[in-house]
């Protein structure tokens, strides 16, 4: 269960091939502190072509800040990089054996989108429905007495405790005894 309102986790790297896979596993430990296993392997989806994208097409350089961030109800990882241009959902052939990042993405997300910052790049994000940290409600039982001729089945009235009681023992006079 999630008892904070916010958690964030910020990692700074270089997008190569081998720090792709090391991101991975500090988002993958780092929901499973979090006591967010089922969101792992989508997290770890989208911050995989992210960090792809970058690496492919992020210019002057390849230096990014992923931000993974838990707030209430609402899972968001984000890649900051350099590069200003906005990335597009393309249209790969069936045979394209690349070019499907963002559409699996949105394929696998509640939403995600890219917005401009300034001069200093921009941020590509997505966000992940995270369970409800709070208990779900336990289903109301039947009343006893409330489909059977149980002791329960009338109504006792509210007041003076005394009245109360007689009125439950003049029900239980008149009702005859149920063998057991």
């Amino acid at each position: 269960m999630i008892s904070q309102a916010s958690r964030q986790c910020t990692v700074e790297l270089q997008a190569l091939p081998s720090r792709i896979g090391q991101v991975r596993r500090i988002v993958s430990a780092q929901l499973r502190y979090w006591n967010l296993d089922c969101l792992i392997e989508k997290a770890a989806l989208g911050v995989t072509e992210l960090l792809t994208n970058v690496h492919q097409h992020a210019q002057p350089d390849k230096v990014c800040t992923v931000e993974i961030e838990l707030l209430l109800d609402r899972l968001t990882v984000s890649v900051h990089d350099h590069d200003p241009r906005l990335p597009t959902v393309n249209m790969s052939g069936p045979m394209a054996t690349s070019g499907r990042g963002l559409a699996l993405i949105e394929a696998v997300s509640e939403s995600w989108g890219a917005r401009p910052q300034g001069e200093s790049g921009k941020v590509v994000w997505f966000t992940l429905p995270a369970p409800s940290s709070t208990p779900l409600p336990i289903p109301p039982l039947p009343v006893y007495g409330a489909a059977t001729s149980g002791p329960f089945t009338g109504t006792v009235p509210f007041g003076d405790l005394a009245e109360a009681a007689d009125a439950v023992r003049e029900r239980a006079a008149v009702r005859p005894a149920v063998a057991g």
